[in-house]
């Protein structure tokens, strides 16, 4: 049997992939554990500089909790991670989601979970466990509202309805729509942009988003102000550069 979460590096990038198709990558106790594994190796690997998770076989990113296995998942219900397996956890790197298919209950946690979300055409993502009485409890009632807003995240966290891709996108679920197949490919093109820009000023600016959310306007700009003298070298750096005709006329990450 082979493992149920598989570990590449692929330039810049560490693709961590969920493979276990028959279940339509639906995460189970094991699976769980492999992740938070995975996760630890990726945040001690310095040369991978963006995490790119995704699912196998080409018909669900991940189906949520496995509930056939749902007794595989005792104890996890209160660990610090999360059940399954890094959702309570904030990576110290950038995250993209690669979604083909399916991202639902469970799985559209683990999307939520990461920065950046590139889905395919095919994709649906949604909460259909309300049909069922199965709670959020992997970072789904706090993750989405940050995302969409609250009003739209009310929306899909009470009816359970599922959107396709077109919809995720125009409510700002999703970062990107690519052909069918071509998730992947695209979320490694931005690991690579992302990777290729200064990282300390990069990586203190997400984090200072990410952690001055919710917070009083002058809580935020005071954290936000905290990474300045720390990354100042850096911006000296770079603004040596721009002075020099580097980076002029260029686009971000993800343009093109």
């Amino acid at each position: 049997m082979s493992e149920p979460v598989q570990y590449e590096r692929v330039g810049a990038a560490a693709v961590v992939t969920i493979d276990r198709p028959e279940r339509r990558n639906a995460v189970d106790g094991p699976t769980a554990e492999a992740l938070l594994a995975a996760l630890e190796r990726f945040e001690a690997d310095d040369d991978a500089r963006v995490m790119v998770l995704t699912g196998a076989g080409g018909i669900a990113f991940c189906a949520g909790a496995d509930l056939k296995a749902i007794d595989t998942y005792a104890g996890r219900l209160d660990d610090p991670s999360g059940p399954m397996g890094f959702t309570r956890r904030t990576p110290a790197k950038p995250a993209i989601a690669a979604i083909d298919g399916f991202a639902l209950a469970g799985g559209l946690e683990l999307a939520l979970w990461c920065d950046l979300r590139i889905a395919t055409e095919q994709s649906k993502l949604g909460y259909p466990e309300r049909r069922w009485g199965v709670p959020l409890i992997d970072g789904g009632t706090q993750r989405l509202p940050r995302i969409v807003g609250l009003g739209r995240a009310l929306d899909l966290i009470l009816s359970g309805r599922i959107v396709e891709a077109p919809e995720a996108l125009a409510m700002g679920l999703l970062t990107e729509v690519v052909p069918d197949g071509e998730a992947l490919t695209r979320a490694l093109a931005w690991a690579e942009a992302l990777a290729a820009f200064p990282q300390a000023t990069m990586l203190a600016d997400r984090r200072a988003a990410i952690e001055g959310f919710g917070l009083p306007l002058a809580d935020g700009l005071a954290l936000e102000a905290q990474a300045g003298p720390a990354v100042f070298a850096d911006a000296q750096a770079g603004a040596a550069r721009f002075a020099g005709g580097a980076g002029r006329g260029g686009a971000g990450a993800g343009i093109g």
